[in-house]
């Protein structure tokens, strides 16, 4: 059942509880039921508001690799490295980056790699808060700036931050995306140390994976961290994969 409804009942079931036991004990229940629907917003793999892949249903000691945040400065050399390691990736770009550079969007696809959606504009301070006309516009301005040069629209969506709102839900399904997410992170858009980096990757690497990844970040050092991420998972036994577009 979608956040609307539940939210709806779980008010009905706190004014019920207000009502026959008092303040002491509606007050907060009420408190409690508010955070129930706020905290979903930021938990990345909760699914509250729509549904998200964390995970491959696969068997095998393979990965999806996947790069935020492009294109960039840093795309032609993560490329080159994915290219020596004989990897796959997906590309998830912002909208109006990658309309700047509709030459990279095209490379992406000759070098078999995939595109997904990461907003138009990556309001990263607010993404969370966006109503239903904005988030619409976000995700469906992506999508028009990126089929073109792609050859295809995308199929996969990310949200910016992780963050989701009840906003989300109906964007995704109009254009058809599906909501993907990451079961092993380095927090490299914020952190240049490849060997922290690397370390948090490691520890969520498992069949199945979705291995999140940056690009273009402000300590200048994503490329280098790709190419040992990719490093680590060919001392580690995994191969990349990447679902059908």
């Amino acid at each position: 059942m979608p956040g609307w409804p539940w939210l709806a009942l779980s008010q009905l079931a706190v004014a019920l509880l207000w009502w026959r036991l008092g303040w002491s004990w509606g007050l907060p229940a009420l408190l409690l039921s508010h955070l129930a629907f706020v905290l979903p917003v930021f938990m990345p793999r909760a699914t509250v508001y729509a549904p998200a892949l964390a995970r491959l249903p696969v068997a095998e000691r393979a990965v999806w690799l996947t790069i935020d945040d492009g294109p960039s400065a840093d795309t032609a050399a993560i490329l080159d490295a994915l290219e020596r390691h004989g990897a796959r990736a997906t590309f998830w770009w912002v909208g109006e980056r990658a309309r700047a550079r509709p030459d990279l969007v095209a490379e992406i696809r000759r070098r078999g790699h995939g595109i997904g959606n990461h907003s138009q504009t990556h309001p990263s301070a607010r993404f969370w808060a966006l109503g239903p006309q904005a988030m619409a516009a976000e995700v469906g301005q992506a999508q028009q700036a990126l089929a073109g040069p792609a050859g295809a629209p995308p199929r996969w969506f990310r949200s910016v931050v992780g963050h989701t709102n009840p906003f989300l839900a109906a964007p995704l399904r109009e254009h058809g995306l599906a909501r993907v997410v990451w079961g092993a992170r380095g927090y490299d858009a914020v952190d240049g140390d490849p060997v922290r980096v690397l370390q948090r990757i490691g520890r969520g690497l498992q069949p199945g994976a979705i291995v999140l990844l940056h690009e273009g970040a402000a300590h200048g050092r994503s490329a280098e961290i790709v190419e040992a991420a990719l490093c680590l998972l060919d001392e580690r036994g995994f191969a990349t994969l990447e679902p059908p577009q």
